[in-house]
C-alpha cells in the first residue's frame, strides 16, 4: 500500500472515529440528562480542534515521518500490496478504542468524549502529512510502500522508483 494512501486513509478513518465517539458520547450524556459531560465534551472537542489545527499547520513531514522515509530501504520491486491487510495491521488500535469506548459510554460518557477529542486532535494534527511525503515523492522521484509486518512490530515502508516532479526551469524531469 502506498504510505501516502495509508496517511489519508489514517486521517480519514481517525476522523471517522471521531464523529461516531462524538455521537455515542451525546447520545448517552443525554439519555443520562448529564449536561455537565455535553459541555464538558464540547469545551474539550473545541481545544482538541484548536491545538490539532495548530500542530498540523506546517507543509513538511513530522519528524518521524521523516525518520521513516529516511529510513525506508530501496527496492526496484513493489511490496507485496494488501491494503485491506496493511490497514488493520496498522490501525487496529483504532478500532479497538473506539469499541471499548463506545461499549462503557453507557456507564461513563466522559470516556468516549475524551478518546473523541484525542481523534479529532490527531486528525487535524496528521491532515497534512499526506500532502508533506507526496512533496518528497516528487521531489526525490521515488514512492514509499508500507511493508507488511507484525502489528506489534514498528511501521516499515520501502522505497521504489517513481517519477520526478518538473521544477518550474524545466529541471528535474525524469
Amino acid at each position: 500500500m502506498r504510505f501516502t494512501d495509508f496517511l489519508k486513509t489514517t486521517v480519514l478513518l481517525t476522523a471517522g472515529e471521531a464523529t461516531a465517539l462524538a455521537a455515542v458520547t451525546i447520545i448517552a450524556a443525554a439519555g443520562k440528562e448529564d449536561t455537565v459531560t455535553i459541555i464538558f465534551s464540547l469545551a474539550w472537542w473545541a481545544l482538541a480542534a484548536v491545538v490539532g489545527g495548530w500542530l498540523g499547520r506546517g507543509s513538511r513531514p513530522s519528524a518521524r515521518i521523516g525518520t521513516l522515509l529516511a529510513e525506508a530501504r530501496t527496492s526496484e520491486a513493489l511490496p507485496d500490496l494488501r491494503p485491506a491487510g496493511v490497514l488493520a495491521n496498522r490501525l487496529w488500535p483504532l478500532g479497538v478504542v473506539a469499541l471499548i469506548a463506545a461499549g462503557i459510554a453507557w456507564l461513563f460518557p466522559q470516556f468516549p468524549a475524551v478518546a473523541a477529542g484525542y481523534a479529532i486532535l490527531v486528525a487535524l494534527a496528521w491532515r497534512k502529512q499526506e500532502a508533506a511525503v507526496t512533496a518528497v515523492e516528487g521531489r526525490d522521484g521515488a514512492r514509499f510502500y508500507v511493508v507488511p509486518t507484525s502489528p506489534f512490530r514498528g511501521i516499515e515502508l520501502v522505497r521504489t522508483p517513481g517519477y520526478r516532479f518538473p521544477t518550474s526551469n524545466g529541471a528535474g524531469l525524469g
